[in-house]
């Protein structure tokens, strides 16, 4: 095997050590939607018809995909002979991986797709062991030869063939070639041959593949939860490739229905569940895989090379000391006394009159709060720019402000110019975030950035706070930028929490707010795992306005509520009961936490300012 082939294959699987890959969608729907007739060889089109299969996998690209899977799915000498060419093997897999090569260049890794036999092996079938083995052993070569960069086996439906299957590879290439692993199940996770989840888990686990997985059969609900299971047998690496539902039939035409949309939400928790690989099946699209890309951008470290570590500024001679926290701000110098905060949430206003909001602000003044805090573009939303809400507030309402700093709409450059824009102007509390990603809003067809995450914005934090720029060169002046992050003390994969928190202290975290908390039992369990990284916590309350919307935060945001909380919230007959009743579970949950916790920040949903007041009222004041 050649010396570029065996780099790439390292390059993959350090790019998958470091965090999460998106993978293609479906071939076949593909050149079935360019007028192909399912009667013919797919996989032949990579000779007869070059130019449809380059095009789709240019999709794919473009659509942001990091893995291309090569069209030799059925490019094995069983399924090749149905077709009456077998003699074509070495010629049809060579050419996919050309085309495939040619779309990605190096903006993707091109894998070598290997599909299962499509006949019954021994005991239920004619084939032997031995012979499946051969079949597949031919192929990997032929994909190996060509040099692909990894080697995917997909599809799998009988437990067996896939062990040989990938015997076959590891006969061929031993450990040199990553290899990922997929069966496909029915909607109770089992195979189509009937092995369950924990054994075929099991069994994969022992097998030579670095990646296991899920394709194709089922929707992605099914998916996840079968993946679910698969985590207490196996600690590899996990990818999900789900279709795009199960089809239906309509006039004739097989039809998925799960939009766009839908995959990506469930993107979102195939990468809360810890899922390394994401991608489709059939009736996924090039946009479907351009939703889970805006996902999966949000949702980790893009380019964490890109941010500036945190032990660089202590090692230059020219950085600077860092101003101390009780000298940046107000907010600053009570977290630092370890006084207890007050934070109210006010949104931006959606045009250039920010009345309504002052007025909101002012109120929150003379109540007692503490800090305002204005969201950076929540749920993708185009308003006014939350740094100048944070002006006009500490302007016009003489309260402090604190900016949410999100990464979704700005490259490191402005992300850098905008951080001294805010020092220079005043506003000196953020709260560092990776933000939501575009398709949550209005505008779902806005690009998103997210040159770094929450993770690397700290660390452009850091360095300005030190005197340095992002490339660690001196500026002559320094920022003294208070520098808070999120954390979600309900997330479903708790252990990446922790991990990202332990990352945004290192590299200089100096408070955290946390997503909306009502059980209480999550806020402990999230304090205990995190005591060796204990900055000063403010727990997010958020007063319920309905029973619809507790069920809002439940299925959309992801916050678990109490079942205790739902009933009362459900039993509230009127809209003005629900809200006493919201604001009565915030008050409750705020004089739970405060002993736990340094501060509350309270929002105020739809507008309603006087709910967030009612709830801090309950508040033991610091003298």
């Amino acid at each position: 095997m050649s010396t570029s082939t065996v780099t790439r294959a390292q390059e993959f699987r350090e790019a998958l050590s470091k965090g999460v890959l998106v993978a293609d969608g479906a071939m076949g729907t593909m050149l079935y939607e360019k007028g192909v007739f399912i009667n013919r060889c797919y996989d032949e089109l990579n000779l007869s018809s070059p130019s449809i299969v380059r095009e789709v996998h240019e999709a794919y690209v473009k659509a942001g995909a990091q893995i291309i899977e090569t069209n030799t799915f059925g490019a094995n000498r069983t399924r090749l002979a149905s077709y009456g060419m077998a003699d074509k093997l070495g010629a049809i897999n060579r050419a996919g991986v050309q085309l495939a090569r040619e779309a990605a260049k190096d903006a993707a890794f091109v894998a070598g797709a290997v599909g299962p036999m499509g006949v019954r092996i021994e005991p239920l079938g004619p084939h032997s062991f031995a012979e499946t083995r051969e079949v597949f052993k031919e192929q990997v070569q032929a994909l190996v030869e060509a040099g692909v960069d990894l080697l995917v086996f997909e599809t799998f439906y009988q437990l067996n063939e896939l062990r040989e299957a990938l015997f076959a590879a590891h006969e061929v290439v031993g450990g040199s070639m990553a290899v990922v692993a997929q069966v496909t199940i029915n909607d109770d996770g089992n195979m189509l041959d009937g092995t369950d989840t924990e054994t075929f888990a099991k069994r994969l686990n022992e097998w030579p593949c670095d990646v296991i997985g899920l394709n194709c059969s089922v929707g992605p609900k099914a998916t996840l939860e079968t993946l679910e299971k698969i985590m207490a047998f196996s600690k590899k690496p996990l990818s999900a490739m789900p279709n795009a539902g199960h089809p239906a039939e309509v006039e004739g035409r097989k039809i998925y229905l799960c939009s766009p949309e839908y995959m990506s939400q469930y993107a979102r928790r195939f990468l809360w569940a810890g899922v390394k690989i994401v991608g489709g099946c059939c009736g996924t699209t090039p946009e479907h895989i351009k939703q889970v890309c805006g996902e999966a951008r949000s949702l980790q470290p893009a380019q964490r090379s890109l941010a500036v570590t945190v032990d660089e500024p202590k090692a230059q001679a020219d950085s600077m000391a860092k101003v101390p926290v009780e000298q940046k701000s107000r907010l600053g110098a009570k977290i630092a006394a370890g006084k207890f905060v007050t934070f109210v949430e006010i949104l931006p206003p959606r045009g250039v009159d920010p009345t309504k909001e002052v007025a909101g602000a002012k109120l929150c003044k003379a109540a007692g709060i503490d800090v305002i805090n204005v969201p950076d573009g929540p749920r993708a939303s185009a308003r006014l720019s939350a740094q100048v809400t944070c002006q006009i507030f500490q302007r016009d309402a003489e309260i402090e402000a604190v900016l949410h700093f999100c990464c979704r709409d700005r490259n490191i450059l402005g992300i850098q110019s905008e951080l001294l824009g805010a020092h220079s102007t005043g506003v000196r509390n953020l709260i560092c975030i990776t933000g939501d990603p575009p398709r949550m809003g209005n505008y779902p067809s806005a690009t998103a950035v997210f040159d770094v995450d929450a993770i690397g914005l700290c660390n452009i934090v850091n360095n300005l706070n030190h005197g340095l720029d992002i490339g660690g060169t001196p500026m002559g002046s320094q920022t003294a930028l208070l520098m808070g992050v999120g954390a979600n003390p309900g997330a479903l994969n708790l252990d990446e929490e922790v991990r990202r928190f332990e990352w945004k202290v290192q590299a200089g975290a100096e408070y955290v707010v946390t997503q909306p908390v009502f059980d209480i039992r999550l806020l402990e369990e999230f304090l205990r795992r995190t005591e060796h990284v204990r900055i000063p916590v403010v727990c997010g309350i958020w007063p319920l306005t309905s029973f619809r919307n507790a069920e809002f935060m439940v299925n959309e945001l992801r916050v678990p509520v109490p079942e205790e909380y739902m009933n009362r919230m459900q039993g509230a007959d009127t809209p003005e009961k629900a809200r006493l009743e919201g604001v009565k579970i915030a008050q409750e949950m705020s004089r739970r936490v405060q002993p736990m916790v340094q501060g509350i920040q309270l929002s105020a949903p739809f507008g309603r300012y006087q709910m967030a007041i009612d709830v801090a009222e309950v508040i033991e004041r610091d003298e």
